[in-house]
């Protein structure tokens, strides 16, 4: 039986609001620089009524969601298990996704609102993420959507989600389940902040998964190396297929024992949200779709480099002309 979805993704359901701040709004509001932190509703008050002057971009978001969104804009069919409030974040998120052509399946709580992640974006281009999570750190076992699943090619989910308990008892579910179908699963490690305090749990989805996108200080983190070539070399022990992004150093993708090098591309930065999540956005098509992995590795370095010399998550290009720039050369 053929599959309707290419990629059903599994993730946190947020509103990106997206500002621009100095390194002195940071020291002030007490934040280390380039660092997520899970914040509760009152906290987050508090940070948006200090930023309640500054222009604001909202889209919707959450990084599981990003290379939904990107993958679909490649020409990919993908779907979007989630959980939002029932509230016009929640409508605004919902109305996107439909407008995308991404099929979401959606629970929507009377008593959470959606979920917020305020990305505070500094002159050196780097973020600094608050996230409330809302009604999407409520996704919980009886929320699976195991027909979303089923006629998935692969699923695909992300570190963030294992933040939380019954989040996290959903995540490895669904996993189970797509193993059960044999359906392949990829995994982002999300963050250092996963690698470092949930390890157990993610080591859990790390045993069944097809392929795992992470950057250069989270594999050190998850192998508890020193340096990049040692961490790449304990991955190989483990994880059949990844990808280790290095920023302006480009990055390695392992895939069936052969570890190719993909060179970065040089561009001015801007704001490096979303990077990891384009990148993986790239990969996945190349994979899908039956592209030779090195040009999968290019189109996933150019799109993220394109992301970076922007604002916002979001690519603002044509993405079947940088497919077709890519394929091309």
């Amino acid at each position: 039986m053929s599959k309707k979805l290419e990629i059903c993704g599994i993730g946190n359901g947020l509103i990106d609001l997206q500002y621009e701040v100095s390194d002195i709004d940071l020291e002030q509001l007490n934040l280390k620089k380039s660092q997520m932190k899970i914040v509760s509703e009152s906290e987050q008050k508090v940070l948006l009524e200090y930023l309640r002057n500054k222009p604001c971009h909202i889209s919707s978001g959450g990084s599981a969601a990003n290379t939904m969104i990107a993958f679909s804009k490649f020409g990919g069919i993908a779907g979007y298990k989630t959980v939002l409030g029932k509230d016009e974040f929640g409508s605004f998120y919902s109305r996107e996704f439909e407008e995308l052509g991404i099929e979401l399946s959606a629970n929507f709580m009377d008593d959470f609102p959606t979920g917020t992640c305020v990305v505070l974006i500094t002159p050196d281009s780097e973020r600094t993420m608050n996230t409330c999570l809302g009604a999407t750190g409520q996704f919980n076992v009886s929320q699976i959507d195991e027909e979303l699943i089923k006629k998935s090619q692969m699923l695909y989910t992300e570190g963030y989600k294992l933040s939380s308990e019954k989040s996290a008892e959903a995540v490895i579910k669904s996993v189970e389940i797509a193993k059960k179908n044999d359906i392949s699963v990829a995994l982002t490690f999300s963050d250092v902040f996963i690698t470092q305090n949930f390890r157990n749990t993610l080591e859990l989805v790390v045993k069944n998964s097809d392929f795992v996108f992470c950057n250069e200080q989270e594999a050190i983190s998850f192998t508890k190396t020193s340096d990049v070539e040692e961490a790449i070399n304990e991955m190989k022990r483990t994880i059949p297929n990844f990808a280790v992004t290095l920023g302006k150093k480009g990055s390695y993708i392992y895939w069936k024992k052969d570890l190719i090098k993909i060179p970065a591309i040089s561009v001015k930065a801007v704001d490096t949200t979303g990077a990891g999540d384009m990148f993986a956005a790239g990969i996945l098509y190349g994979i899908v779709k039956g592209l030779d992995i090195e040009k999968a590795g290019k189109l996933a370095s150019y799109s993220a480099a394109r992301v970076v010399a922007q604002f916002g998550a979001r690519l603002n290009e044509d993405h079947i002309e940088i497919i077709n720039k890519v394929i091309e050369n």
